[in-house]
């Protein structure tokens, strides 16, 4: 116990040193930790690099990179979220790779003893180098007794505890980054990082990772030019996912596509089908559609593999995203924006006005654009991006999306560059509008409406009668809010600071002026008169003058 509570701590300051090392000491600094954990200061930690905000994304990539899977995991689902990192961090995050060296069979066999006991009771063959490796785990490629050919993922030996690990401190932080930081309460980092874990944690259970497989799976027919691996579930764990190997081209071979008499632009559309199915009919969808998890399979069939990051979107939340697509095609600034404040949490304080122009200008940057030109990726990354300038926090799963639309793009333009996305698209929106006012469907969410108000309206006299207890017995609490009250209390404040200046001045000048007339007209010799009172007076009355000055100025509020 005491030994694990050691690492933990010469962990946590590796964390720490390596942030100040890439620049971020000022933000160490303001937060204690260089005093908390005895750590020298990095001579880098003068935060100068925050003033350009590609710096801080080199800097914060960098620093990742060398934490290890952990951080790396996290910068990658973190490049997903542009509503809440600018631009230019977003970019340097999307350059994380996941790609590392295979370990040596010998650590990875003592993964698959773990989990299955004797692993040649069923393989046949194990090839014990690996095909693919990533920081999770690594793919190696094997043959059953019976003849059919798998892909065993396998998880690295102790990465789960040294995630947990990593995840843990990195919640500290965050914590302890709310409590000192304007921004950290401001952005709400916890929650942050709770959101980026939780993706992270998933992908630590094979099991999810297949589940989400034959969901996907599920929601393609059999006539469908998409393949999904399947799973073998026996041979199946946390630690251990077996599925279905599969023999075909990555789509950035476009030489290997046409030599198997495949054809890149049919390809390009079929993806683009199977992408959009998935997120405006299934409302789950594959999100990390890479040229790495992607293959061609004779017939112009699109094949995907791991589905460690998915996305999941809720009627609601498609019904948003299709509204707002629709409103940016069509040019409607007011639609856009209903939209986009519908399907995100809103701050209180946000400028809708100045929210409202600067969709607008958006709009203008489409306007009179043919569809065919429209990046609809580019176009979802532009509003979250404006989101991101107005604090309106969107669901990660929509920024998610934001990032396979425009990965997918960059893919399908590859394959075909006169390819027109919008088009292809176009029958999915129809089938999404037509579903909407579908008169069943309306007439199912009237009926749910209606059953959810008579409920309220059954429980409304308890609630009254609750409401009536409590103020019978003072239990009400009111609370009022003063709009902009913080800039209310702060006038209020360099209000009587200069009245205190006034009058502490008026007072003296008083009491000088009595002490001079009082010398004149009275020309007695006394105590009082002996003693320099004027001039001693008078150098009170500018020290007590200065140091009042000194802290009003120091305190900000004069």
């Amino acid at each position: 116990m005491f030994g694990k509570k050691i690492r933990n701590l010469n962990r946590y300051r590796e964390i720490v040193y390596t942030f100040a090392r890439h620049g971020f000491g000022y933000l160490l600094e303001e937060m204690g930790l260089f005093t908390k954990l005895s750590l020298p200061k990095s001579p880098t930690e003068t935060g100068a690099i925050h003033q350009d905000p590609a710096s801080v994304g080199k800097h914060i990539r960098e620093a990742l990179e060398s934490l290890g899977p952990a951080f790396v995991k996290l910068g990658q689902v973190a490049s997903t979220r542009s509503d809440l990192l600018p631009e230019k961090v977003i970019a340097e995050l999307n350059k994380l790779h996941d790609e590392v060296s295979a370990l040596p069979f010998q650590e990875i066999r003592k993964v698959l003893e773990q989990e299955m006991g004797d692993y040649t009771r069923y393989f046949a063959e194990f090839d014990e180098e690996a095909i693919a490796a990533a920081s999770i785990g690594q793919v190696h490629r094997a043959v059953l007794h019976n003849g059919e050919t798998v892909a065993v993922k396998i998880q690295r030996p102790g990465i789960a505890g040294h995630v947990q690990r990593d995840l843990s401190i990195l919640k500290e932080l965050a914590t302890l980054a709310e409590q000192r930081l304007d921004w950290g309460e401001q952005y709400q980092v916890g929650k942050l990082v709770d959101e980026l874990a939780k993706a992270v944690r998933q992908e630590l259970d094979f099991t999810a990772e297949a589940r989400h497989m034959e969901k996907v799976k599920n929601g393609f027919g059999e006539e469908d030019p998409v393949h999904i691996p399947e799973v073998y579930w026996d041979l199946t764990t946390h630690r251990i996912l077996t599925m279905e190997y599969i023999h075909g081209i990555r789509l950035t071979r476009l030489e290997d596509l046409k030599e198997a008499g495949l054809s890149p632009e049919i390809v390009a559309e079929r993806l683009v089908q199977a992408v959009f199915r998935q997120i405006l009919i299934e409302g789950f969808f594959h999100g990390d559609p890479h040229p790495g998890n992607l293959f061609a399979l004779p017939g112009n069939r699109i094949a995907f593999v791991d589905f460690g990051l998915v996305g999941r979107l809720t009627p609601e939340m498609q019904r948003h995203f299709s509204s707002m697509i629709i409103a940016m095609i069509h040019q409607d600034t007011d639609a856009a924006v209903r939209a986009m404040l519908r399907m995100g949490m809103v701050p209180e304080d946000v400028d809708r006005e100045a929210f409202w122009l600067d969709v607008d200008d958006l709009r203008e940057k489409y306007y009179n654009v043919a569809l065919s030109d429209i990046s609809l990726g580019e176009a979802v990354h532009d509003l979250f991006d404006l989101a991101f300038r107005y604090r309106i926090r969107i669901p990660p799963d929509l920024t998610l999306l934001g990032k396979t639309l425009l990965s997918l793009e960059g893919i399908v333009k590859k394959l075909d560059p006169d390819i027109n996305v919008t088009r292809i698209t176009r029958p999915f929106g129809e089938q999404l509008l037509k579903e909407r006012f579908n008169p069943k469907r309306l007439a199912r969410e009237t009926w749910r409406n209606i059953y959810d108000l008579g409920e309220t309206l059954i429980e409304l006299p308890k609630h009254l009668l609750q409401i009536a207890e409590n103020l019978q017995k003072g239990k009400v609490q009111v609370d009022v809010g003063v709009p902009r009250l913080n800039l209310f209390l702060r006038k209020l404040d360099q209000i009587v600071n200069r009245l205190s200046y006034s009058i502490v001045l008026l007072s003296f000048s008083i009491i000088m002026c009595g002490l001079i007339i009082g010398s004149s007209l009275t020309r007695q010799q006394t105590l009082l008169w002996k003693v320099p009172a004027i001039e001693i007076g008078f150098l009170i009355a500018v020290f007590m003058l200065m140091w009042l000055i000194y802290s009003i100025f120091k305190s900000g509020r004069l």
